[in-house]
């Protein structure tokens, strides 16, 4: 197990702290534009996930934009943000106003990237380590989940917890470019923002589109 200080110490000497695009006010411990997501991967010490927190996926980008055009359906609200990654939903919904906003994530290295740019972004928010799909339905207003449907296992385990967050008044908002494991039937979409798909080689442009949940 890394201490946090260890974790603190990758991210300020592998990352580039520079602004996000299309959203003014934010900036971000982010990956430099000449890095590969390996070679982050092989600085790193130990067995743990890749660092997909060092970069902008574009289900975040795309939410972050949507709370950052609609901030009054934030305002006053309490957020909880899935697979935080590096915390751009959630800095973006404490900028916003929300009156209480937890960002979590399996990662360590997520949660302390999410702390060093929530703090350099003068916004407070609670980080929380673990599987939130494995806890108990959270006592929140609002559920962001930032590009979580790439595989089929994720998928499987999310979905039902997030139908158990709606089934109690939950509102989930999804931010996704469209990946193959995206319930479609089961959602509304609200707004599409141009952008690019990091998981995409090329990083190519790609719309990044927000969704709701519905029953």
């Amino acid at each position: 197990m890394f201490v946090t200080t260890s974790a603190e110490s990758f991210i300020r000497s592998n990352l580039v702290w520079r602004p996000v695009p299309d959203l003014p006010g934010i900036s971000l411990w982010q990956a430099g534009p000449a890095s590969r997501l390996s070679s982050l991967y092989d600085n790193l010490t130990g067995d743990g996930p890749a660092p997909f927190w060092a970069f902008v996926w574009g289900g975040g980008m795309g939410l972050a934009r949507y709370i950052h055009d609609h901030g009054d359906q934030f305002e006053g609200q309490r957020v909880y943000d899935v697979g935080t990654g590096s915390g751009l939903v959630a800095i973006a919904a404490a900028q916003a106003g929300a009156s209480c906003v937890t960002a979590c994530d399996i990662d360590m290295y997520a949660c302390e990237a999410t702390r060093l740019n929530a703090q350099a972004n003068n916004v407070d928010l609670t980080v929380q380590r673990g599987n939130a799909c494995s806890q108990p339905v959270p006592d929140t207003d609002i559920l962001t989940v930032g590009d979580l449907f790439y595989d089929a296992d994720t998928a499987e385990a999310l979905l039902p917890w997030l139908e158990a967050c709606l089934a109690l008044g939950i509102r989930i908002l999804i931010g996704d470019p469209g990946r193959a494991y995206l319930p479609a039937s089961r959602l509304k979409k609200l707004a599409v923002y141009p952008g690019y798909d990091f998981a995409r080689e090329d990083q190519a442009s790609s719309p990044n589109a927000v969704f709701e949940l519905m029953d």
